[in-house]
């Protein structure tokens, strides 16, 4: 039976093996991607209006689940368009958004990445988001930092809601559902310095993990929307958690970001306000 000194030479082994072989994929379906940029796509739409999906989206997605199949086959792999395929229970997880951004994409506005995680032991070790129209490639593993084209990143040092630029979005559900992050957003909007919309939550994350934005929350986000996201982050020096202060669940989908300076003033601004409506 291998030493734990062993064990934890051939994690970090295999870990930068996943790493490279996430680089790699990404910028392949990145590729496909950018072939479409800066062009209005036909969609369909899936579960709302609001949730498209394009042609691109599903060859991206085809070429990274054959590339991950090919290189790990007893891997498993859940991918935004064709679901949980693939390994046993016990073997590591790759988590996919092909393209995330589509409404971006379908416009033709280049605010879009490929978001690729890989999580086995109960943690993402891996992440990496590629934004192909914007030259930007940004990594990361447990323990080793988070990278934007091989730059170092760090969070940002902000101090207050007043003097952050922060990022949010809203769920697809927005037109019918209670709980919509309006309120939530108009409260923050007539504090903070400003807030932006990007449309891409692997972006938005990257974005806090390279110091641009100094914090971001969403709710009912998909794992293949945060997983890469979270680990850049988090590697950058992020604080995570989510609404309630606990731990981010990729299951649960809510998610607040920002730096340590941050975070404990935004969670409070967040937990004064309940199903839409502000209480003070």
């Amino acid at each position: 039976m291998p030493s734990r000194g062993a064990h934890t030479a051939m994690s970090q082994s295999f870990q930068l093996s996943c790493l490279d072989a996430a680089l790699s994929i990404a910028q392949a379906a990145g590729r496909i991607l950018a072939e479409g940029a800066f062009r209005r796509h036909a969609s369909e739409s899936k579960s709302t209006s609001a949730d498209l999906v394009t042609r691109y989206d599903r060859a991206a997605e085809e070429v990274i689940c054959a590339a991950i199949a090919s290189r790990f086959p007893d891997h498993r792999i859940l991918a935004e368009e064709s679901g949980d395929h693939g390994g046993a229970s016990d073997r590591p997880r790759w988590i996919i958004d092909p393209l995330d951004g589509t409404t971006n994409f379908a416009h033709g506005l280049p605010l879009f990445s490929v978001s690729i995680a890989c999580e086995w032991e109960g943690q993402v070790r891996v992440g990496v988001v590629h934004a192909p129209a914007l030259g930007w490639t940004f990594s990361a593993g447990l323990g080793l930092g988070a990278f934007r084209n091989g730059e170092r990143l760090a969070v940002s040092q902000a101090p207050s809601i007043e003097q952050a630029l922060l990022v949010t979005g809203f769920p697809y559900d927005r037109k019918t559902a209670r709980d919509n992050n309006f309120a939530q957003f108009l409260h923050l909007k007539r504090r903070a310095q400003g807030i932006r919309r990007l449309g891409s939550a692997a972006l938005d994350l990257s974005l806090v993990a390279a110091g641009s934005l100094d914090g971001y929350w969403e709710m009912k986000l998909k794992p293949w929307d945060i997983a890469a996201g979270l680990l850049l982050a988090s590697e950058a020096g992020a604080k995570l958690s989510d609404w309630q202060g606990r731990p981010v669940e990729l299951s649960r989908g809510e998610v607040l970001c920002a730096n340590p300076h941050l975070h404990a003033e935004l969670l409070a601004a967040l937990r004064h306000i309940e199903h839409g409506v502000f209480t003070p």
